[in-house]
């Protein structure tokens, strides 16, 4: 699979409306991959916020660099992947640049994903994210999950799993309204 790091410039999507995917990883991956599963009792390890039009994938990846970064994928295994479509305005779009840029290079938070896990309430800590944690936020920020009828502040697990059923449940009601 070809990489490269790139630079983002939010305007570029400006006045229209914009395609982003939530990508569940449910390939065979690495032993950090197999523990995720088991311990969630779910097929999906890790998650990636996906700008379809310039492939380009945001999050963070405990293996790779250890930071929130954004790469351009020219390839992909389709197969190892379950998406999620999601239309956004150009205002929500920003909003998530603009959370990608304030928290790039930010680093992987072993703590809080491990801890949150064993304790009673959730860690966190203010410049360290997990995959799913981080998407979670980024569409909360933008608007794109609605913190009044999804509530992620007060979920102590943001795993990839919980992930999928918060942005499957979000689509749905968005397409109830839309009904």
């Amino acid at each position: 699979m070809q990489t490269q790091q790139q630079e983002y410039s939010y305007k570029s999507f400006q006045n229209k409306k914009v395609k982003i995917q939530i990508a569940f990883y449910k390939g065979d991956g690495n032993i950090l991959n197999k523990i995720v599963r088991w311990w969630t009792n779910s097929v999906y390890s890790h998650a990636e916020l996906v700008i379809p039009e310039s492939n380009t994938w945001m999050g963070i990846t405990p293996l790779v660099k250890s930071k929130i970064n954004a790469i351009k994928k020219e390839e992909c295994n389709i197969e190892e992947w379950d998406f999620i479509d999601i239309e956004i305005s150009e205002s929500q779009y920003n909003n998530i640049m603009e959370f990608y840029e304030d928290t790039c290079g930010h680093g992987y938070d072993w703590a809080g994903m491990l801890l949150s896990q064993f304790l009673p309430c959730k860690i966190k800590h203010k410049h360290r994210w997990y995959c799913s944690e981080w998407i979670a936020y980024a569409l909360r920020i933008s608007g794109i999950i609605d913190w009044r009828v999804i509530k992620i502040y007060d979920r102590k697990d943001l795993s990839p799993a919980v992930l999928y059923e918060l942005v499957t449940m979000m689509v749905e009601i968005k397409d109830e309204i839309q009904s």
